[in-house]
């Protein structure tokens, strides 16, 4: 090779090393990546696993360490689940609330009265000879009320004397009137007006009414607090868990007795507004 061949080369190869190569190309390799992978991977499974670990079965006499899984069995619930089920709780809950919205609205304080107090009366139908039947009044009659007068609209006019000797002989201090000849087949009940008297014995009923509601709610309290009893004494669940349990329970109460106070402080309230 020549003198002046070498001289070339030698240039050209100075010329390439001295190019200026990206940082990325001689970045060595990622030693950090195994230590990032098994990071990930710990933390994959600590965020998804649901299965219970395996550890060593402690003191045979701790009969909590023993217990079973939550579901021991397809399909089958376990004491735990079960004291923390408060499903049964609430429905006596709701029934008592019922029961307190239906007798609430039996009460009248002023000339407004619940057409469904006059469909519940008891009508005696037919003579001692053929023998009476009683039925409910809004099986055999219609109730509408119009202002401080409601209309018992009858479906036959044999009806019509038994109808209105049970509306006179109720409890309602109430006087049919005697129907019309335009309308023969209508009762016409006049509603009496209001007074202070009236007022405040439906208040006082709507008072006794939240006061049984109460009671309701604190006899289902009493026997779920026994189910939860029940496991206690059987160490069925852990200590953590029934107290747990038990707190929930207390929530679903003091809810259901907050309930029952706010419906009956707004039924006081109209009741002593007619």
């Amino acid at each position: 090779m020549s003198r002046t061949t070498i001289p070339r080369l030698a240039l050209r190869l100075n010329s390439r090393s001295s190019l200026p190569v990206p940082s990325r190309a001689i970045e060595p390799p990622c030693r950090t990546l195994p230590l990032l992978r098994s990071q990930c991977a710990s933390h994959t499974i600590r965020s998804f696993s649901i299965s219970p670990q395996f550890q060593k079965k402690s003191n045979k006499t701790n009969k909590y360490a023993d217990s079973p899984p939550s579901t021991s069995k397809a399909g089958q619930i376990s004491p735990t689940e079960e004291a923390y089920d408060v499903s049964g709780l609430e429905i006596a809950i709701l029934r008592a609330i019922e029961k307190l919205t239906h007798e609430l609205g039996q009460l009248r304080g002023g000339s407004r009265m619940n057409p469904e107090i006059i469909e519940e009366l008891k009508v005696q139908l037919g003579t001692g000879k053929e023998g009476k039947e009683t039925v409910r009044l809004g099986d055999i009659a219609q109730v509408v009320p119009r202002g401080r007068m409601l209309n018992i609209v009858c479906g036959e006019e044999d009806h019509i004397k038994s109808i209105t000797s049970a509306i006179a002989s109720s409890p309602h201090s109430l006087t049919p009137l005697t129907p019309e000849s335009v309308n023969p087949l209508t009762i016409q009940v006049p509603l009496p007006p209001p007074t202070g008297e009236t007022r405040r014995a439906a208040v006082e009923s709507a008072i006794k009414a939240s006061e049984r509601a109460d009671k309701l709610i604190q006899t289902a309290r009493q026997e779920h607090n026994k189910r939860l009893r029940k496991y206690e004494l059987n160490k069925d669940v852990l200590p953590d868990d029934l107290q747990k349990a038990k707190k929930r329970m207390e929530e679903v109460i003091k809810k259901g007795h907050t309930e029952v106070k706010r419906i009956t402080d707004g039924a006081k309230k109209v009741l002593e507004s007619q």
